[in-house]
């Protein structure tokens, strides 16, 4: 029998205050979201980031934890470039924080979106104690691939995860399949498999991992 971790490993527990912690934000920004946002804002991969890494901590789980690692981190970083490009600026450098200056949305909403400035940080530290499950990599590729495909149903000027248009030429590569794969394909190599070996490099497989004592 594999000695290689499980999705959800027994053997290994965060401690408590971080599992009611991160249980406890959840259950004030789901319902916000969902209500200023809408449910199909839930399809965003860095809102999908934040409900499977909440799930991570409660069921104690390396690899769903390294999954969303791979996920967020390097994005996170780019959201907080840009956000506070445009706070200085005035204006953005490469996108995606317009919203945190929409007067429509009340400011205390937009608020709880600076929880990209914490997530790497919050990342970072649970792989220090956990360890870096390499298989993070390929179930997070499938779960962007879910993401992505579930996205190209929902209106196609929220262009959500970019489904439906590019980032930066804003235009349509080929049928929806084929865009749909071009993108993900993309996100894959430019920001996953980078961020991947990173993670790999600094950090030890799960089972390396001496169980910390709380």
């Amino acid at each position: 029998m594999s000695n290689s971790p499980r999705l959800f490993d027994g053997k290994f527990k965060f401690p408590a205050w971080v599992r009611w912690a991160t249980f406890l934000w959840f259950a004030v920004w789901f319902p916000v979201y969902w209500r200023f946002w809408g449910a199909e804002n839930f399809l965003h991969v860095c809102d999908v980031t934040v409900i499977l890494t909440c799930a991570s901590f409660w069921w104690n789980s390396p690899l769903l934890l390294s999954s969303q690692a791979v996920s967020s981190i390097l994005v996170d970083l780019l959201w907080d470039l840009d956000f506070a490009w445009r706070l200085f600026s005035g204006h953005n450098l490469i996108g995606g924080t317009e919203y945190m200056w929409d007067a429509h949305y009340p400011l205390w909403v937009r608020v709880l979106s600076l929880f990209h400035i914490v997530w790497p940080l919050l990342l970072l530290w649970a792989l220090g104690r956990a360890g870096y499950d390499r298989r993070g990599l390929a179930l997070q590729s499938a779960i962007a691939a879910v993401t992505m495909i579930a996205s190209r149903f929902t209106n196609p000027a929220t262009n959500i995860n970019y489904v439906f248009r590019d980032p930066f030429a804003h235009r349509v590569w080929g049928p929806a399949p084929i865009h749909v794969a071009f993108i993900w394909l993309g996100i894959v190599i430019l920001i996953y498999l980078p961020t991947h070996l990173a993670l790999a490099r600094l950090f030890p497989p799960p089972a390396e991992r001496i169980r910390p004592r709380f």
